[in-house]
């Protein structure tokens, strides 16, 4: 199978196109990983997946979008992440990523209660423009220019400090509603500076962000960005949109963009059904010319397979299906009668073929 052979992104090889797509966890302390991150990310390395990459992890901490998610933002939250790398790395042939991220207005979360906390419990939540993501939600602070200019550098420093810790990939979290996506939508960025107006001016964040992330990466690891194909909005951001910005992540050294959809507009109807974001990951490879990764209700290795003979894309990512199978990769391998790899602590149980 397609889905079992090796492909390489600068100098990366991946050793299938099997991803566990970022997830978010909600489970750490002060951004800080900790044994169930460990426990969680080493067992989908021993599942065989080529490539895991590690949850939204903010790059400052109004970045983050709950009061239990990532950091890394300070050396304490790079140590614990560098001891997860470390492992996948001794114990498995799978490469590790994490994706850097920022929630602007869809920050300050209670991972208890799922509601955006009161100023007083949370943080000040920050935009592009002073608009919500929900009525119920406060006004965000509009970010100033020389603010703008400062996330930009955190991005830098999360980048530097992801490296030292000895990730693969870097991510870029461009989709769902956070901060990259606002400033990328005409609905929700309705600035009249050079971050806001036309496409080029509304996309100008996220290029800063890639310029300051390749200054720090080497062609040791390789550069994602995940987005969202379109936002199911009227006058939104589009799929013709994104296949514009991907023209030109692919002048900037990114590697592959990951295509999801939706996540910035509250109430929309997203039309669910199994591969339902393929066609957004096949037009983006196919009129950008720029390797893509395909996620959504991917479930089968059957259905992914189908998705990469097609040429619609050259990762899969799975999400969910992963959190229900740790081992989706091995297990998968032994019905098609491919290789992958398997912990020799368990080789007395691997099937013979």
């Amino acid at each position: 199978m397609k889905l079992f052979t090796p492909i390489t992104f600068r100098n990366v090889e991946l050793k299938n196109r099997i991803v566990m797509s970022p997830m978010c966890m909600y489970s750490a302390e002060d951004g800080v990983a900790n044994d169930f991150h460990f426990v969680h990310y080493g067992s989908r390395a021993q599942g065989g997946a080529g490539l895991i990459i590690v949850e939204a992890t903010g790059v400052e901490p109004r970045g983050r979008i709950t009061n239990k998610c990532l950091g890394i933002w300070n050396d304490e939250q790079a140590l614990a992440l560098k001891k997860i790398v470390d492992f996948v790395h001794q114990n498995s042939e799978s490469k590790i990523g994490i994706q850097l991220a920022h929630a602007g207005r869809k920050g300050s979360i209670s991972a208890e209660t799922n509601r955006q906390m009161s100023l007083e419990e949370g943080w000040e939540t920050i935009a592009p423009s002073p608009i919500p993501f929900h009525h119920s939600e406060r006004i965000p602070h509009e970010l100033s220019v020389e603010e703008i200019k400062n996330l930009v550098e955190d991005f830098r420093k999360a980048t530097k400090r992801a490296v030292d810790a000895g990730f693969d990939v870097i991510e870029i979290h461009g989709a769902h509603g956070y901060l990259i996506h606002q400033f990328l939508s005409p609905l929700s960025n309705t600035r009249t500076d050079e971050y806001g107006g036309n496409p080029e001016n509304r996309a100008r964040f996220l290029m800063e962000i890639v310029d300051a992330v390749n200054s720090e990466i080497t062609e040791r690891q390789a550069l994602f960005v995940r987005i969202s194909g379109t936002e199911y909005a009227e006058n939104g951001w589009e799929i013709t949109d994104s296949v514009e910005l991907t023209k030109i992540l692919k002048t900037k050294n990114v590697d592959l963009v990951d295509v999801s959809s939706g996540g910035n507009i509250n109430g929309v109807t997203i039309p669910l059904r199994p591969s339902y974001q393929v066609p957004l990951a096949e037009d983006v490879k196919k009129i950008s010319e720029i390797a893509t990764g395909a996620v959504g209700l991917i479930t089968s290795a059957e259905q992914a397979e189908e998705i990469l003979e097609n040429g619609q894309a050259d990762l899969i990512f799975l999400a969910r299906e992963m959190l229900r199978n740790p081992y989706f990769a091995v297990q998968s391998s032994w019905q098609n009668g491919d290789d992958c790899f398997y912990p020799h602590q368990y080789l007395r149980a691997k099937p013979s073929k």
